[in-house]
């Protein structure tokens, strides 16, 4: 068979310009002359979303039935890579099943502030933590035959302005926090694809950004895969080829293959880099064939059950003060709406059509729950008085009262922020009231992000489901009731308060500069080092048997470092612990401002077993970013080595010191906290460019009727789905014009987008001339 580089010395010119920009929405285009045919790719981070009619990247349109696992933000919390390895095999089969060559994920993005609307479909604020999980995703997608596409790279980290927002970000800070998740996935995933982000970093859009996808993606980390656009990211069509991107998605209707051939022709686009981009598409085409010829089997129900377990080892139970699990013959009343209709799922680009999907009320009435059932509250309506008075009755009436609450779809979704860590009102009432006339009563939370708990002081038990899949409903009832041990851990911090957040004074940026003036100090790292009390700190957990840590020892074998320690079940039944080491540079003063998490593991133990935990540690491990070296380094000094089950729960520690090339910076936190950035800018609506929002042309007359002919087609679209047409208005309105291309139906190509952008910038004649041209006859490849 002949290679990639054969096939493409046989194309001509237009035909390799073809393979680099995509077909339609959802196929990237092959050449059948050389065999070589079109594939399909598809969203699915959690689950398959294959649509065969209407497409689109918002989760409008219906999509295939398929299994939907838990999201990002729960998986996390199992801390176990083989899990996740095993959940993304099944993703894979799936995949193949409905032939599809690449899967739309995983995403590892960080989770810079609790209020990114899209935090559910990503897994951490820890780089490490996320790095390792996304690559056993991807080695168990990748395991059948299909690829997958890492995103979103770099630094998006707000869905507010998130296809116009320049992420200002410090050398330092983006390599060792921004683009280390990146790096562990590429270089131990080896991912098919990477997905280039909507936004600028330090001033250059990321689909445009030599440094980001030559010098590090390819020269650093040794990247062979193709680079890909997200759908619309691309702004400047021959920058994002000259800097290294080898595909536009979703394609420009034949716009920017015409540009990319004059592009050739002038010489502003070389021949060799057309060819390289044409070269890694027909390796991916390749690889796709390839793949095809691997066995695999898919079992629907095997994955709806791998989904329940996924789930089960995924909830946190985060209180419990003797209630849990429910005491066999207790009459327990199952409150709030959620148990009835989960949130199960995020709301966006990865909204999956589940093939099956449970509720938590139907499961305790299977497993013999003696339970009663009060709605609590409408998820259609704020009007709760009297719900909430029926469900004090019910909850008077029985022995225990389990309030299933949480966030709504219109709270977070994939294209907006939220705006506060707040439940409904209607919720907090619901839990306020019912634990007030109940003492027995243990929260179930629904969602894909942190939340504030007013009333935890009130209630007896809290079990964060985030958002669980198609069978959380069986998985929350499970370890309700102590079938199964819980053994979840957060992969996140949950503040007390949103104030309590690193840049909580500054996210989401209004304009369109986002500064990252907390520089490293994200997550944990932040409250730690700040000594900020918090809610809930990372790595937190209960389970309902206990663990003890003993017998730390640290031994230096040549470059590699072994530290092992004891851990042991100290309780009754059976469980699984998550024991986290930590690193930490001790300072003069004796403290450590500056803790990373650096191993972690997944360990079942019977009741009284023990087993010695070991971890080994090298150069890496103690490497910093050398802003003056622009490279990393071997960081030299006395460090802190710390065992535990949390951030905050470290219970073994050793000293160590090291050698290195140059001294580990200090981590001083009042040093680095709130210090400059790159640098700042003003920002302009004017002149209007492709890249300009519905709200830049707000400014004019003629944008402000364009709005308003907009808010009354979306009216008559949504407007009988409230929550739907307020998610979808704050979207639209900070969508660039360069989506009309996208959106149009080929009505709008790449020179009439030209041309309205003139109009707008009152340039009327040139820009007539444009909007009016007559099209050119499309050209076959």
């Amino acid at each position: 068979m002949k290679t990639a580089k054969e096939l493409v010395a046989q194309m001509t010119t237009e035909q390799k310009a073809y393979l680099c920009v995509g077909k339609n929405f959802w196929e990237i285009n092959g050449v059948a002359r050389l065999g070589l045919p079109d594939i399909m790719v598809t969203d699915g981070p959690h689950g398959l979303r294959k649509q065969t009619a209407d497409a689109d990247h918002l989760g409008l349109h219906e999509s295939l039935p398929a299994t939907c696992f838990p999201t990002a933000s729960a998986l996390a919390c199992t801390f176990d890579e083989e899990l996740l390895c095993e959940v993304g095999r099944a993703l894979g089969e799936e995949a193949r099943k409905e032939n599809i060559a690449v899967l739309l994920g995983p995403g590892v993005n960080m989770k810079r502030s609790p209020l990114c609307g899209r935090n559910f479909e990503y897994f951490s604020e820890d780089p490490y933590l996320a790095g390792k999980l996304a690559a056993a995703y991807i080695r168990g997608v990748q395991s059948v035959g299909v690829g997958t596409s890492l995103k979103h790279f770099a630094a998006n980290n707000q869905e507010k302005k998130r296809m116009t927002t320049d992420s200002i970000v410090d050398e330092r800070t983006l390599h060792e926090i921004y683009l280390k998740a990146f790096e562990i996935a590429v270089k131990e995933g080896k991912p098919w694809t990477v997905m280039s982000a909507y936004n600028l970093l330090n001033g250059v859009y990321c689909s445009e950004h030599k440094e980001l996808l030559c010098d590090i993606l390819r020269g650093q980390w040794g990247f062979d895969g193709a680079v890909i656009t997200d759908w619309g990211a691309m702004s400047d069509c021959i920058a994002s080829y000259r800097a290294g991107l080898d595909l536009e998605m979703p394609g420009s209707r034949g716009g920017h293959q015409q540009w990319i051939m004059r592009a050739v022709g002038t010489g502003e686009l070389s021949q060799d880099r057309l060819d390289s981009a044409a070269q890694h598409v027909t390796e991916l085409i390749l690889k796709s064939q390839a793949g095809r010829e691997i066995p695999y089997t898919c079992d629907m129900a095997a994955h709806i059950a791998l989904a329940q377990k996924a789930e089960e080892r995924a909830a946190v139970l985060l209180k419990n003060t003797g209630v849990l699990p429910i005491k066999k013959g207790s009459r327990v009343a199952v409150i709030g709406e959620f148990a009835k209709k989960p949130r199960y799922q995020g709301a966006g680009s990865s909204k999956i059509n589940p093939v099956s999907l449970d509720c938590a009320f139907d499961a305790l009435r299977e497993l013999g729950v003696d339970a009663v059932y009060a709605a609590g509250y409408c998820l259609a309506s704020e009007q709760t008085a009297g719900l909430i008075e029926e469900a004090k009755r019910t909850a008077q009436s029985c022995d225990l009262a389990v309030v299933f609450a949480g966030l709504p779809d219109a709270y977070e979704s994939e294209g907006f922020d939220r705006e506060n860590l707040s439940l409904p009102a209607a919720h907090n009432a619901l839990i306020e009231a019912v634990s007030a006339v109940q003492p027995n009563t243990v929260v179930v939370l629904h969602g894909g992000a942190p939340m504030e708990m007013p009333w935890i002081d009130a209630v007896k038990g809290v079990l964060m489901c985030y958002l669980g899949g198609c069978r959380v409903g069986h998985a929350a009832a499970a370890i309700l009731c102590g079938q199964v041990n819980p053994s979840g851990r957060l992969a996140e911090t949950f503040p007390l308060a949103l104030s309590d957040t690193p840049c909580a004074k500054d996210f989401p940026v209004q304009d369109n500069t986002a500064e990252y003036f907390e520089g490293q100090f994200i997550g944990y790292r932040y409250y730690d080092a700040a000594q900020k009390e918090v809610l809930f700190p990372f790595g937190f957990g209960l389970s309902y048997t206990d663990f003890a840590y003993t017998d730390l020892r640290v031994r230096e074998r040549g470059q590699v470092l072994e530290i092992t320690f004891v851990l042991k079940n100290t309780g009754t039944r059976t469980g699984r612990e998550t024991p986290q080491l930590y690193l930490g540079k001790k300072e003069k003063n004796g403290g450590v401002p500056f803790k990373k998490l650096v191993r972690f593991a997944k360990i079942t133990l019977d009741a009284g077993e023990e087993t010695t935990v070991c971890f080994t540690l090298d150069q890496d491990d103690f490497a910093f970013y050398s802003t003056d070296l622009h490279a990393w380094t071997a960081g030299a000094g006395d460090f802190v080595v710390m065992a535990g089950a949390s951030s905050r729960d470290l219970r073994l520690t050793a000293q160590i010191t090291r050698a290195g090339d140059l001294p580990y910076p200090s981590g001083d936190f009042d040093r680095v906290y709130e210090k400059a950035v790159p640098y700042d800018k003003e920002y302009a609506p004017r002149p209007f460019t492709i890249n300009s929002t519905a709200e830049d042309l707000r400014t004019t007359w003629l944008g402000r009727l364009v709005v308003f002919i907009i808010r009354r087609m979306m009216r008559r679209m949504f407007g009988s789905d409230p929550d739907l047409l307020r998610m979808m208005e704050r979207m639209v309105m900070e969508v660039p014009l360069r989506f009309l291309i996208i959106g149009s139906g080929g009505v709008v190509d790449v020179d009439r987008l030209e041309g309205i952008v003139l109009f707008f910038n009152r340039h009327y004649l040139k820009g007539l001339k444009k909007i009016l041209k007559k099209t050119p006859e499309k050209t076959e490849k």
